[in-house]
């Protein structure tokens, strides 16, 4: 073993040094406003045959104090960015002086189902496209407006209206087909190991999830909340910035928010979670 590879191995070790075997509270139960059922724990998915027989929600690894904020709208800051949501949902922009309401008329109608879905494959464009880079298109192609940096504060408050209609209603992202080669890019990527901890997604999120890193309980990685509001940032977080952060932490070099890595990534990742609620916008720690 090299100098530096024992280095890595016994970072590695310090950093899940007195973890527990501690799985998520099978008992705790999501219900917002007393009344909005969410399905926090699901049978997993055919694909994740032999890694995972059931998938939880991030939710369930937060402590009580945090879990609560997400359980009442009055109390949960990501509502803030909704509301901000819904106004650029009606803010004409553009050559075009058109807004989303013009085309797309009623959010709470037309968009319910649609954050449940994507990633997905664009026949017309011949890729899987996220929510980010449809809104974007339709910026630019229809209402003649520059598109919303990706991973931005605009984009993620317009993404968090846009799921906001869906919260609730089950994740069922689709992998076949077209969109089956860019899903098995981003499930190559979860299992490669990045850096000079040397640790992929799955070294936490599959084969530690229940056990302590450092100070943080560490889920499955769920993304069925996002964008999310991150105390810790105080502000939403989009999915490929906490992909970024992910890779960061293992001293690597990483990929753009907005890159066809962190789309197929997104892709995979979704449909981990196939079968839970849409929680968007979910409140993390």
């Amino acid at each position: 073993m090299t100098k530096t590879t024992l280095k890595s191995a016994l970072a590695v070790a310090a950093l899940f040094a007195g973890a527990t075997v501690a799985q998520a509270d099978e008992s705790a139960q999501l219900v917002i406003n007393g009344e909005i059922e969410m399905v926090t724990e699901a049978p997993a998915a055919a694909h994740l045959e032999g890694a995972l027989t059931t998938v939880y929600s991030g939710w369930l690894f937060r402590d009580d104090a945090t879990q609560a904020i997400q359980m009442d709208d009055f109390d949960n800051p990501g509502m803030l960015y909704v509301d901000q949501g819904a106004e650029m949902w009606a803010t004409a922009e553009g050559t075009e002086g058109k807004s989303c309401a013009d085309c797309h008329g009623d959010a709470s109608e037309s968009m319910v189902g649609v954050s449940a879905t994507y990633p997905k494959w664009n026949e017309a464009a011949g890729e899987v496209r996220t929510v980010t880079m449809q809104v974007n298109d339709c910026r630019e192609s229809r209402m003649g407006a520059e598109p919303y940096k990706y991973g931005g504060d605009d984009i993620n408050a317009l993404e968090a209206y846009i799921g906001f209609q869906s919260r609730g209603m089950p994740v069922n992202v689709a992998i076949d087909g077209p969109a089956a080669e860019t899903w098995e890019q981003g499930r190559d990527l979860y299992y490669t190991r990045f850096g000079q901890l040397e640790l992929s997604c799955a070294s936490c999120h599959e084969q530690n999830y229940g056990n302590y890193i450092r100070a943080d309980h560490l889920s499955q990685g769920q993304i069925n909340g996002f964008p999310v509001y991150r105390l810790k940032n105080a502000g939403l977080v989009s999915v490929h910035n906490r992909f970024r952060g992910c890779i960061r932490d293992t001293r690597a070099e990483t990929f753009a928010v907005g890159s066809p890595e962190f789309v197929a990534l997104e892709l995979y990742v979704s449909s981990r979670g196939n079968g839970l609620s849409i929680e968007t916008p979910s409140v993390r720690q």
